[in-house]
């Protein structure tokens, strides 16, 4: 059994499921769906659709180097059975997978610390911006208060100096 992937998103095309075109040059194209063909025959670029797999290459989302995936690739060549041989690859594809799941946990944490400092950057902006409306309610009561002492103080002063004139 063969799975094939599809020419537009990428995704897995199941024997007997999906579409297959074969234009006048004899290129054959595999869709999963309806909705992958239709975008082909519109002639849509699946690089600038968010939800293929080539969109989110280009943007950095998906891991594109990664050695465990060219274990995925063809391999038409017809082994005799050997059950030494079959229990081996079966540990090797767990091993795989295990490895293959590090490599994207650790590519995603990488991928949202760089984000995570960009969000960092933008809110400090946005504080430095509008620190006024940031600041404490007390702190703004305390230095009315300090105002209007002082304005009571200069008055005080002033209504002395003014008895002082007229004696």
């Amino acid at each position: 059994m063969r799975i094939e992937k599809c020419w537009y998103c990428s995704s897995n095309v199941y024997p007997g499921h999906g579409v297959m075109f074969v234009r006048n040059d004899c290129k054959t194209f595999r869709f999963c769906r309806a909705k992958c063909h239709k975008h082909f025959k519109m002639k849509h670029n699946p690089r600038k659709l968010k939800w293929t797999k080539a969109s989110r290459m280009t943007k950095g989302k998906e891991m594109v180097m990664d050695s465990t995936f060219e274990f995925e690739k063809k391999r038409n060549t017809p082994v005799r059975y050997n059950r030494n041989l079959w229990i081996q690859t079966i540990q090797a594809m767990k091993r795989i997978d295990e490895i293959r799941q590090a490599r994207k946990v650790r590519f995603h944490k990488q991928r949202m610390a760089n984000a995570h400092k960009v969000r960092q950057s933008a809110a400090q902006k946005e504080l430095e911006k509008n620190k006024d409306l940031m600041a404490i309610p007390t702190v703004k009561k305390k230095l009315k208060e300090r105002k209007t002492t002082k304005v009571q103080q200069k008055i005080k002063l002033n209504q002395g100096a003014k008895a002082m004139d007229l004696s």
